[in-house]
């Protein structure tokens, strides 16, 4: 049987998309994202459960992203958990989960001179989403 890698977030940015052009010029970008639960507890108080996950979008959705969105900006991500693992400069060996997105929806309410430019980026595709060297370890960050 076959697995299944799929996840679907919706959540605000913690900060600015940081994009990086690579070689044969390809754009990446990479930005935390926070998804919030809220539920009662014993007690009936409401508590907050915010996690937070490390986007990374390839190519065309790169692009959209270091154009249109921001800091708290509303998002809908789908795509697949990626694990990488590279050495630091101690030789100490480093691993970080990332949320490859394949598609991507802003969520945030749009003005009217926006709509036609949002529109087109929402049905925008970026094509595979693999990479020459997206998995290099020399990249950390990336």
């Amino acid at each position: 049987m076959r697995g299944v890698n799929r996840v679907m977030l919706i959540g605000n940015l913690g900060k600015d998309p940081e994009v990086q052009v690579l070689e044969g010029n390809i754009a990446v970008a990479k930005f935390p994202l926070a998804t919030t639960e809220t539920f009662k507890d014993r007690t009936g108080k409401l508590v907050s459960q915010t996690e937070w996950h490390t986007v990374v979008l390839w190519r065309g959705l790169a692009e959209l992203a270091q154009k249109y969105l921001h800091k708290s900006s509303l998002v809908y991500i789908e795509g697949r958990l990626r694990t990488r693992s590279w050495e630091d400069k101690d030789g100490v060996k480093k691993y970080i989960t990332e949320v490859v997105g394949e598609n991507l929806i802003m969520l945030d309410k749009k003005s009217e001179t926006a709509s036609h430019e949002q529109d087109e980026a929402n049905s925008s595709t970026s094509g595979p989403t693999d990479a020459p060297g997206e998995n290099t370890p020399e990249q950390p960050g990336f």
